[in-house]
């Protein structure tokens, strides 16, 4: 005879899958939420500190002390630096060409974007999608990595991209997020990719 575990549970809405169906262990679920909200906001912090200029990765201090603030808000170009003087390798020449506003706008939107929807548990396969190809195209960039890196293949690009696709496949929107009810819209039930 099969034991049960208290903790598994059957979906209440057989038309629709929940993120109970696919992870049956309550723990397993809070740490999957806590790395979906966590990888949120890592986009939506670089989203924030790119956009007003917090002085973490963006912006720095002069020789004598004062701050300089390359805040997209305050005519820093979040891009196109990174394309112009940050790339190496095979494909530097082609991010170097691609550099421009339209690419300042895109990636600020996709992280902002991303940062938020991966954090609510919505939209989490657009979000998976948009994100994987992001930090695909950032690790192009970097391509291949420097002398002395910590590893020539996976790096933090790698795991944020996968930790997406997690998210989204495992549906884990539904823990501590509004996945369950975004599943419920009329529109995401006839359209099941803006799950």
């Amino acid at each position: 005879m099969a034991a049960t575990h208290p903790e598994i549970t059957t979906s209440v809405h057989p038309a629709t899958l929940v993120e109970d169906d696919l992870v049956t262990s309550s723990t397993g679920r809070k740490v999957l939420a806590a790395a979906r909200v966590t990888t949120g906001f890592i986009f939506l912090w670089a989203f924030l500190d790119k956009c007003f200029g917090l002085h973490y990765s963006t912006g720095a201090a002069t020789a004598d002390g004062s701050p300089v603030s390359l805040s997209w808000l305050n005519g820093g170009k979040p891009s196109q630096g990174f394309l112009l003087f940050g790339t190496q390798g095979p494909f530097k020449d082609f991010f170097g060409n691609i550099a421009g506003p339209v690419t300042d706008w895109l990636f600020m939107l996709g992280m902002l974007g991303i940062g938020v929807a991966v954090m609510l548990g919505i939209g989490l396969r657009v979000s998976a999608v948009a994100g994987s190809i992001m930090m695909g195209m950032m690790w192009l960039a970097e391509w291949p990595p420097t002398q002395g890196s910590t590893n020539p293949l996976i790096d933090y690009h790698v795991i944020y991209a996968l930790v997406l696709i997690l998210c989204a496949v495992l549906l884990a929107g539904d823990t501590w997020g509004l996945g369950g009810r975004w599943a419920k819209l009329p529109i995401v039930r006839r359209m099941s990719w803006l799950r």
